[in-house]
């Protein structure tokens, strides 16, 4: 196929394009599978690749990728937060729980000072004396640990805040990218409609080569319009 063909195909003038004579060329090693052959232009190699770009895939979309991470980001912070405010919940039933304990350990230990200055030859007054005051100092450093514990649960919260606000610098990103897009394409519109337009030279004098597009070439050129 001729460069005025293919100019003419594009401009709607050609409808048969099994009617056209292409020119075959040799077909390289595709760069990927034969399941992902679909987005990859023909002759993109390991040897070629930085001779086009990517492919305009789900996958190489800039805004559709920064638009999927905003969207994650936000649900995955959801989760860790649901996370965090149980935690946060358990340890303040807990400290809830352990401070009935507390009062009632310092309740014993009263009683058992009491009996212990009054029956000084009753061991077992003594030795329960001890062992409640011993109670009651782990339990505190356990109510200690859970307030700890707490604050520090609510400093990760705080500092998770800083995720909504890097979403709104990332959100901030793409409202630039979306902008400059829609000016780029104000700046190429033309009064005159592709159709009334002349065909393009097949060549032109300087022209290093004379290379003719092939079937292969039409058809990944076809497929990135429709993408």
């Amino acid at each position: 196929m001729t460069q005025e063909e293919l100019d003419a195909m594009m401009n709607g003038e050609i409808d048969d394009i099994d009617g056209l004579e292409f020119e075959e060329e040799p077909s390289n090693e595709p760069l990927k599978s034969s399941d992902d052959d679909e987005d990859v232009p023909h002759g993109y190699n390991d040897d070629t690749s930085h001779h086009w770009p990517l492919p305009a895939t789900d996958e190489n979309k800039m805004v559709h990728q920064l638009d999927d991470v905003t969207k994650e980001s936000e649900e995955k912070a959801s989760e860790i937060f649901d996370i965090i405010e149980d935690i946060s919940n358990n340890l303040m039933d807990k400290e809830e729980t352990l401070s009935s304990v507390v009062e009632v350990l310092k309740s014993n230990v009263e009683i058992f000072k009491t009996l212990s200055v009054k029956f000084p030859e009753v061991n077992t007054f003594v030795s329960q004396l001890e062992k409640n005051e011993q109670a009651l100092a782990s339990t505190n450093d356990a109510v200690e640990t859970l307030q700890t514990s707490g604050d520090s649960i609510m400093s990760v919260m705080d500092i998770m805040q800083y995720q909504d606000i890097h979403r709104q610098k990332i959100e901030r990103v793409i409202n630039v990218m979306r902008a400059l897009s829609k000016y780029m394409s104000t700046l190429f519109e033309s009064s005159v409609k592709d159709e009334d337009r002349v065909s393009s030279a097949q060549h032109l004098a300087g022209d290093t080569h004379n290379d003719l597009a092939s079937t292969d070439d039409i058809e990944a050129l076809l497929a990135q319009f429709g993408n």
